[in-house]
């Protein structure tokens, strides 16, 4: 009967905060809304079942993102919403929103009720991706190739996020003299590495893997971001370089080895196919924390016009 309730209160708790999310005109409101819609949401993922989801998403929907907003907030200058203008936008958004939340559910209820999915299938050969874990297999083995296209997204994403702020400064060297910071800092990142391997190890048999140490360990650039400690990484560093470019370029050597033996593109070998997709994971973390660190300038971005400007 509680689960049955928790399941209720989430399901009608998940869309009243996407709705308020979209309805509210103050961005501190709408920005706190979203870091708790992501909180709920990593709930309901763990309530599927789907711990690596849930994960995924308390580390990066939820994490990193909201300390982005909150970051970004700070650079804002919020003015008070126009409530006559909120007002006449409120039914059409509301429509929207109800019509989807009923489009959803449509095709929700419409599944075939008996259909077994691709887990069985998935679980008759996961012999031979050389790892146990199902959703290890199918991400760097089954569907590598679709993880591979997602690594080379995310790369292009760093480097849009450098583009648009290509300005980064490195902090005064008393800037991070606070005892306090600076205790919390070096008390946190040893427990955020030995979480990160973790994660790494276990994605073999469990759920974890290079994404969710990856967002650990950005989560830990952050907080040196934020606390002084260390300045935003630049692009003409050659040690930020090879933390961007390892991950992929081992992936797709991993990916293009096979085709010299006679085999396909990502045919792993069997017997090394557990070691190879666990090199890949760790290198895959330290390209992962990277791009997801270069989203944060750690400076204000010039304003046009302002002094000194062109």
């Amino acid at each position: 009967m509680m689960d049955v309730l928790l399941d209720g209160v989430l399901a009608l708790c998940l869309p009243l905060l996407a709705w308020l999310v979209l309805r509210t005109e103050s961005l501190s409101q709408a920005v706190v809304l979203f870091v708790a819609f992501g909180l709920l949401s990593a709930l309901g993922w763990a309530r599927l079942e789907a711990p690596d989801i849930a994960l995924v998403e308390a580390a990066v929907g939820t994490g990193l993102t909201g300390a982005l907003l909150m970051h970004t907030l700070s650079w804002t200058e919020e003015t008070p919403p126009d409530i006559r203008a909120r007002g006449r936008r409120r039914p059409w958004a509301l429509l929207a929103v109800a019509a989807s939340t009923l489009m959803l559910g449509w095709a929700v209820l419409a599944l075939p009720a008996d259909s077994p999915g691709l887990g069985p299938l998935v679980e008759a050969r996961r012999e031979e991706s050389g790892v146990k874990h199902p959703v290890t297999a199918v991400l760097l083995n089954f569907r590598g190739y679709d993880t591979l296209l997602e690594i080379a997204v995310l790369l292009v994403a760093a480097l849009g996020a450098r583009a648009v702020n290509p300005r980064s400064e490195r902090p005064t060297p008393d800037a991070g003299d606070d005892p306090l910071t600076g205790e919390l800092f070096r008390m946190m990142m040893p427990a955020l590495l030995l979480v990160a391997g973790y994660l790494v190890w276990v994605g073999d048999h469990g759920p974890g893997g290079a994404f969710q140490a990856g967002a650990i360990l950005a989560g830990g650039g952050v907080v040196a971001l934020l606390t002084m400690r260390m300045g935003p990484p630049r692009l003409s560093s050659w040690q930020v370089r090879w933390a961007l470019l390892t991950g992929p370029m081992l992936f797709i050597g991993v990916a293009v080895a096979p085709l010299f033996t006679g085999r396909r593109l990502l045919e792993l070998p069997r017997p090394y196919a557990g070691t190879l997709i666990f090199v890949v994971e760790l290198a895959l973390t330290v390209t992962i924390a990277m791009v997801l660190l270069m989203f944060f300038p750690g400076t204000r971005p010039p304003r046009a016009g302002a002094e000194g400007e062109p």
